[in-house]
């Protein structure tokens, strides 16, 4: 994995003066799977399985991520779209670099 990578090369991603990241995501619920479907315009796109109901799909989308990064869970946070399908997660107590490598080679393999 090149980790030579910004984290400006992803438009989905945006670095933070304290070394967090906030990525931008747009949420498919209900998909027939989970997993990554490459870039919609500047924001990531995630199908997930889970129904948008009562929170669920916020939960499933920390979790997913969590587990795609390797991080625990408390490393990401909604910061805005509770609600909605564009949703902006903060990232944080990982290499920023680091992370936008992998995300590349995500997007490139075209495999969550």
């Amino acid at each position: 994995m090149d980790d030579r990578v910004s984290p400006t090369e992803l438009p989905c991603l945006q670095p933070l003066p304290d070394g967090s990241l906030l990525l931008r995501l747009h949420v498919q619920p209900r998909a027939a799977a989970n997993g990554l479907a490459g870039l919609q315009g500047d924001l990531l796109k995630l199908r997930l399985t889970t129904p948008p109901v009562d929170g669920k799909a916020n939960q499933a989308v920390v979790a997913y991520l969590a587990k795609l990064f390797h991080l625990p869970k408390s490393a990401l946070t909604i910061k805005s779209g509770h609600q909605s399908r564009s949703k902006t997660v903060r990232i944080t107590g990982t290499d920023s670099r680091l992370l936008c490598a992998l995300l590349a080679a995500l997007l490139a393999d075209g495999k969550p």
